[in-house]
C-alpha cells in the first residue's frame, strides 16, 4: 500500500492518478466500499478550524491532493507527493471506466438543470444504463436518510457528491455507513458545472502552473475573492509557519 503522509494536520496519499483509479477498480471489483476524498489549500485552511471538516476528511479511505499548491507544499515539507490527482480529471476518468466495467453512476449535486443536463450528457456520450439516477443539491439535513435510502435503492457502483465544501464531506462521512452498499463514493465539487457547460475550467498551462484558482477567480470576483485571495494567504502562512518549526526541529 502507498504511503500516507501527514502535512499541515492532513493525511494525503500518494498515489498518481494510474495508481488511484487501479485502487478504485479493484475496490469496486471487490465490492470492499471505498470512500475517496481530495483536499485543496482551501480545504486544508478550513480544516485547522472546523473539526468535522478535518475527521471527514482524514478518515476516507482513499484521500488525493487535487491542489497544485498542496504538491509544492508538500515538497517544500520534505514529503514530496507523485502527482496531482485532479478530482475532476479523475471523476471523469472513473465515469469512463464505469461505461467500460458496465457499472452505473449517481450525480447527487448543483442546481437541477445541471445535473439534469450532465446526466443526458454522459447518456448520449455513453449510454443510457451509465446513469442509475440523480438528484440535485438542494436539500435539508431532515432529507438526507431518505435521499441515501434512494440512492442505495438504484444499486448503482459509484457515487458522484457535488455540493460545495464542508457539506459535501460531512455528508458523505455522516452517511459511510449507509452507502457502504455503493463500492465507491467520492465528492467532486463544481465538477458537474464544469462537465454541463455551466463554467470553464482553466487552460491546461494554468492548471499546470497552479493557477487554475486565478482563472476561477476571474470568472466570479466578487463571489471567489475572499476564498482565494484570503484562504490562499492564509495557506501560505501556514506552510512557512510549518517549514519554519521542521527547519528549527532539525537545526
Amino acid at each position: 500500500m502507498a504511503q500516507r503522509i501527514q502535512i499541515l494536520n492532513t493525511q494525503i496519499d500518494n498515489l498518481s492518478m494510474a495508481e488511484t483509479l487501479q485502487r478504485i477498480e479493484l475496490a469496486i471489483a471487490q465490492n470492499n466500499p471505498l470512500h475517496h476524498t481530495v483536499v485543496n489549500a482551501g480545504k486544508i485552511v478550513a480544516m485547522q478550524k472546523n473539526e468535522q471538516l478535518r475527521k471527514s476528511v482524514n478518515e476516507a479511505d482513499l484521500i488525493n491532493a487535487d491542489g497544485q499548491a498542496v504538491i509544492w507544499a508538500a515538497k517544500l515539507l520534505n514529503q514530496p507527493l507523485k502527482e496531482r490527482v485532479a478530482g475532476i480529471d479523475l471523476f471523469d476518468n472513473l465515469v469512463k471506466m464505469a461505461h467500460q466495467k458496465a457499472y452505473s453512476v449517481y450525480l447527487l449535486g448543483a442546481q437541477e438543470e445541471v445535473v439534469s443536463a450532465l446526466s443526458e450528457k454522459f447518456k448520449q456520450t455513453y449510454n443510457a444504463n451509465v446513469i442509475a439516477g440523480y438528484r440535485n443539491g438542494y436539500f435539508s439535513q431532515e432529507q438526507e436518510k431518505q435521499i441515501v435510502e434512494d440512492i442505495v435503492s438504484t444499486k448503482a457502483k459509484m457515487l458522484f457528491v457535488a455540493i460545495s465544501s464542508p457539506k459535501k464531506e460531512i455528508f458523505l462521512h455522516t452517511h459511510r455507513e449507509a452507502l457502504k452498499q455503493i463500492p465507491f463514493i467520492m465528492g467532486v465539487g463544481g465538477s458537474f458545472d464544469v462537465l454541463a457547460g455551466k463554467t470553464k475550467r482553466a487552460p491546461k498551462w494554468m492548471q499546470k502552473s497552479g493557477l487554475e484558482w486565478f482563472y476561477r477567480f476571474l470568472q466570479e470576483p466578487k463571489r471567489m475573492w475572499k476564498r482565494y485571495l484570503i484562504g490562499n494567504s492564509k495557506f501560505i502562512g501556514l506552510v512557512v509557519k510549518a517549514k519554519f518549526n521542521f527547519n528549527k526541529k532539525n537545526s
